[in-house]
Order: C-alpha cells, then structure tokens, then sequence
C-alpha cells in the first residue's frame, strides 16, 4: 500500500509523543479502512509537518471520502504524484480524484497507464475498469445537463453530518430521515457498541415538521433509536406506519415496522413474512394500496451485491411470494433504495451499475401491469447524479419535487438531503389521488373504504385509528366508486370518473358518520368505562383549575341518554377494563370528560355538585376539554367515577386517556404493551 512505501522515508524522532500516537492510530485506521475516522489524524499531522509525503498521502487519500475535500485530495495527490511516481496504485488514487472533481479526461489517462502494468492483479483491474466507464459516461451527462433544479433543504436539517434517506409524508408536512454524527445515540462507538473515541457514529431517525413552508428544528424518534444503527426508510402514503432498518448486530440489518398513534411511533417490530432473511435487507418502499413492498437485500440467488425485489402481502398479513426483478433492473454491481412511485407503476431505485456516472446514481423506470415487467432503465441524469453516490430518491405524488440525498460539492458536510424540481424522466403520471379524514361524531375512526369499479372490488383501504386519515391513488381510465363503511352505520359513497383524466388531480373529501341519540337501558354498572375515539396531539396539556358551578343538589337520572358514538365502544372499552383496571403506569393518566369546545363557552353543572373539581385541559388542537373529579392513576378508579358522573344526569362523560399530555386509545396501550386485549 502506498502509505507504507513512504513511511519508510518519514522520520519520526524528533516527533513529540502525542504526534508519534496519532500518526500509529492514523495509520492503524487507514489500514482497516476507516478513512473518515483516521482523516482528522492525518490533517492534524498534515498542519505541523506539510513536507511529509506519508501525511499528505493519508491526508489526500482519506479526504476523498469526504465531498467537501475533494478539491483538497486532488491536489495533494498530484503533489504526491509529482514526487514519487512509483507509489502503489497512485496512478489509481489520483484517477478518482480528477473523477470526482469532474476532470475526466485526465482520469482517463491515468487510467490507460494503470492498465498498463502488466502485473496488476484482478480485482484492481476490475475497479479501474468500472472507473473508466464512470468516466466517460460522467463525460457525456456532464456536458448534456438536464432541466433538473437541485437545491439543499438547508441547515434547519442539513449540518456537517451525514443526513439521508428522506422519508416525506404525502402531504409533505412530514419527513423522517436517518442521521449519523455527533448527536446519534451511543456517540463514538467501536464494532461492539462500546464507547470508543476511535469508533464511529451510529445511524438515528430524526424527523422534521414543517410549519409556514419552512422545516423545523429535528428531533431525534426515542421510541426508534437505539445505540445501534436504526434508520428511517419508508412511510405507508397515509403516515400509519413506518418502516425502519435496525441492524442488531446478529442477523446482518433487517426491516422493521412502526406505527403511529397520535404522532408517536411506536417500538419498531420486526416485518413478518418473508422479506427479511439470514442476508442484510436494508431499503424498501410500499405501494399506495399497501399490497406491494419493493427492497433491496443481498439475499443469495441474486444478480450481485445488493438487488432489488418486490414481495406481496398475504391474507394473513405476511409478507411472501417475493421475486427478483430481473435483469432490466438489477446489476451485478449494488441496486438499492427503491421508491414506487403513487402512481404505483414508476419506480425510483438507485444503482451503481447500468450507465452510472459514478457510485449510485439514481434511475428511473416504468412498470409494465400486463406482465409484471419493468422497462429499461433511465439514468436522471446530470446534475441530479453526480461522481459521488447519489441515492435515496423520493417523489412527491404530483411529481413536482423530489428529495434525495447527495454528496455533491457545495454541500454542508457529508450526505445532505436536496430537493428536486424537473426530478421526471417524461410526461407526468396521470393520477387522481382522493384523501381526507373519516370520523365518527367528528372523533377520528378506522373505517374501511372499498373501491369499486363495474361492480367488483378493486381494492380495500382504511383510515388511520389515529386521526382518520386516509390516502387513494387512482389510475387514469377508470368509473370507479368508493364506499365508506364503519360499524353498522349507512354506508357513504363517492363517485369519481378518470377516464379522461390528464396529469394529477386531488380530491379532498372528508367523511363524519353521524350518529343520533340512543337511550341506554341502565346506568352502566361500576366496571363499565364509557369512552370515546380520541385525537392525540403531541403538546403537554394546559391545565386551567376553575371552581365548578354548583347551584342545587344532584339530580338522579336512572336511564341516562348517550350518543351512539360512546355506546359502541362500551363492549370493547370493558374488555380492557377486565383484565386491565388496575395498572398503573408512569406518565399515564385517565380522566373524565364532560365538554368539549374550541372557542370560550360558559358551561354550568349544577348537577355535579360534590363530584369533584372542574377543569378545563387546553390541547394544541386548539380545543379545550373540561373534566371533572382529577386525574385517576387507574382505569377501575375512572370507571368508578365516570358511572357517578352519568347517574347524576351528565349523558355524555366518558372515560379518556392522557399519555404523557396526549389523549389516545386502549389500542395505543396495547401497542405500547401496557394493556393486554
């Protein structure tokens, strides 16, 4: 190696011991590979001795792996080269420096003289030949730019870090990305997860909202990141769930799931079926009808290195009958990050083969629904791909903009996200995308919403148990009808004609199932809990105390009346009661509800004397609750309490839950492994 050619030249004596450590560290560092670690060694050497040639080397080598030094590597190595021609591999070194500063036609030369030797072993042989044809494909996007306009997403979440793998929500309000730098959990770490200031940063999930256009300040996903590598890779179109990569250190990286209550992620399970294997599985992407997955692994049985394959979900909400996608789409160099597209036909992936212009560069292509085939492949591009490794690509479902990450010069560190205006190969999808919330009373609900076209079922859809969202992508061509249907309640309908549909439409359509007055037999018994669907925000909850108004005695009403929203979740609401009335869990807290409102109300319960304090509990939903009788630790002590509430003539109090200042419901318990149904 050519750093242990010129140590042999470097004296050392007259060194101070703390330089003799470093440079020993450096170089045990360099050897092992580890170039971003061994290179703020070699550049603290590189300041007090720039006459080294072994320092300048280390140095130049190892900022090669670092976008913003590329210039700097470039010139150091010609210094290196200028001197001593006979360095191994420095022909080599310097040809991926002038690459990836985009000489290539002085990467080529140097090229043509390492391929001359005579000598050169196989595997050298092979790199430098897939750096020649980088080269002159890098020659011919470069000087063909296309209309793409690329621009960084800013220091609100770019730093001098690595930040990749965007993971945007529909709406674009919402990205999670995968993080790696001084803020991950565990710091520096070394192979066996033990603090190491030689080791490295472990790969986090952070995720940004955006608020008046702009992305806020981050913040790292506790219930996700462990001190291992975790990484957001996936959002189902609806925000429901998440996929999340997780390398635990004995099964090579596997995919796993989370779901969202309430704009919480719960503790990420591991995908059932057969996607993951004994291989790393460590990308994928999930069509709009939530039937296809599409990931990378480096299963055997593939093309080489890393390919791509699409699974399908069974009946029994497996993953299975997993195929490769062929030879139009995989390489025997790495094919990774999949991203099918809303229109459930385009496929974004990135690959390091085909007609790469350097590294991964990101591709595009089109599926064929008549044999399952997907059609060859298109590079986006220059300046969308670059040199460097371009990946991780995203399209919104107007295919507007697109996000991806970079390491291309002119960034804030390492990787950085981008987004991406002109990010589409071709005339834009036709698509018609409806979306909206359900609610039952205006609380949110899972319903189920089926799509019919010329009276068979096309498709099964549901809203999110956390806030009623739901997301359809519809294809052009097509009368189709949508049906909502949620307990025994009349159905609702939506028509929608695509036939002569062009380009992208979004219907947004919002459904709230009614529902009347019902009498109920009895007043519930003390092991009864009346609750109701809730939303969950984020925000701690704003307590305002207020003396209640009481003006006369409690009244008795024997046969109190309730909505048919509370009555409905009786039966469930008492089967967690049964087995879970007793817990207590920190931070968890249940209380009785008696109004609600968004706007100031005077409200009097001159019927609920003696019950307890009155309070009004400010959400950031900007709606105000007002309970009465505290907090309960219990839910037996709620139930308790919300059955003296009724039978003194309150109709509509019912039991609800406060985690940690956000309301949610006995599912999100049993989520979280607190309740047990």
């Amino acid at each position: 190696m050519g750093l242990n050619v010129l140590s042999q030249s470097t004296n050392t004596r007259k060194w101070r011991k703390t330089e003799s450590d470093t440079m020993l560290n450096a170089v045990i560092l360099f050897d092992e590979q580890k170039f971003l670690l061994a290179l703020p060694l070699f550049e603290k050497l590189y300041i007090n001795h720039p006459n080294e040639e072994v320092i300048k080397y280390g140095f130049a080598r190892c900022a090669i792996y670092r976008t913003d030094l590329h210039d700097v590597a470039l010139k150091l190595l010609n210094e290196v080269y200028d001197k001593n021609k006979k360095v191994e591999n420095i022909k080599y070194d310097l040809a991926v420096a002038n690459h990836l500063n985009y000489k290539f036609d002085e990467a080529l030369a140097l090229l043509d003289l390492y391929l001359a030797h005579k000598r050169l072993k196989v595997d050298d042989k092979k790199l430098a030949d897939q750096l020649k044809k980088y080269c002159l494909n890098g020659k011919e996007f470069f000087v063909r730019p296309t209309k793409a306009k690329i621009e960084n997403i800013g220091s609100s979440i770019n730093s001098e870090d690595d930040e990749y793998v965007p993971v945007v929500s529909a709406d674009e309000l919402i990205m999670l990305y995968t993080y790696r730098g001084p803020k991950s959990l565990g710091g520096l770490q070394n192979d066996a997860l033990i603090p190491d200031k030689y080791g490295i940063y472990y790969e986090d999930v952070f995720q940004s909202n955006k608020s008046d256009n702009k992305w806020q300040t981050p913040i790292s996903i506790k219930s996700i990141n462990t001190n291992s590598h975790d990484g957001a890779i996936a959002i189902s179109p609806d925000g429901s769930y998440l996929f999340v990569y997780r390398d635990s250190g004995d099964d090579h990286g596997d995919i796993y799931v989370s779901n969202s209550f309430g704009g919480e992620w719960s503790f990420p399970k591991k995908l059932q079926g057969e996607v993951n294997s004994y291989s790393w599985e460590g990308s994928c992407s999930i069509t709009a009808d939530g039937k296809q997955l599409y990931f990378s692994s480096e299963r055997a049985g593939g093309f080489g290195g890393k390919d791509i394959y699409k699974a399908t979900l069974l009946p029994d909400s497996t993953w299975g009958n997993v195929v490769n996608l062929g030879d139009s789409i995989n390489t025997s160099l790495d094919d990774d990050a999949p991203f099918i597209h809303a229109d459930g036909v385009t496929l974004f992936y990135s690959s390091k083969g085909k007609n790469s212009m350097g590294g991964y560069d990101v591709f595009q292509s089109n599926l064929n629904v008549k044999d399952s085939t997907f059609s060859s492949p298109i590079n986006l591009g220059y300046p969308i791909n670059t040199p460097n490794d371009d990946i991780y690509y995203v399209l919104s479902a107007n295919a507007e903009r697109g996000y991806y990450a970079s390491g291309k010069k002119g960034g804030l560190g390492l990787k950085d996200i981008y987004t991406v205006s002109d990010g589409f190969v071709g005339k834009h999808p036709s698509l018609y995308i409806v979306s909206g919330f359900v609610t039952e009373s205006d609380w949110p609900v899972t319903a189920s919403i089926t799509v019919e076209s010329a009276n068979k079922k096309i498709g099964v859809y549901y809203s999110n148990p956390s806030n009623g969202k739901y997301f359809i992508s519809l294809p052009k061509g097509g009368d189709f009808k949508l049906v909502y249907k949620y307990k025994n309640l009349p159905t609702k309908t939506l028509d929608v004609n695509t036939m002569n549909l062009e380009g992208y439409e979004q219907k947004t359509h919002n459904i709230n199932f009614d529902t009347t007055q019902v009498l109920i037999a009895s007043v519930p018994k003390k092991d009864t809990v009346l609750i109701a669907p809730v939303v969950v925000k984020t925000a701690p909850a704003k307590i305002i105390k207020e003396p209640a108004i009481i003006t006369s005695a409690p009244k008795v009403i024997n046969k109190p009346v309730v909505s048919a929203g509370i009555a409905a979740v009786m039966e469930k609401a008492n089967l967690y009661a049964v087995k879970n009335g007793n817990i207590a869990f920190e931070d968890l807290t249940f209380r009785v509800q008696v109004a609600a409102f968004k706007y100031p109300k005077n409200y009097e319960y001159p019927h609920l004397k003696g019950l307890g304090e009155v309070e009004h509990v400010l959400l950031n939903d900007g709606i105000t609750r007002i309970t009465i009788g505290g907090t309960f630790k219990t839910l037996s002590k709620a139930i308790e309490h919300n059955a003296k509430v009724l039978n003194a003539g309150q109709k509509d109090a019912f039991v609800t839950i406060i985690y940690k200042g956000n309301r949610i419901q006995f599912e999100d318990l049993e989520k979280m492994g607190v309740f047990v149904k």
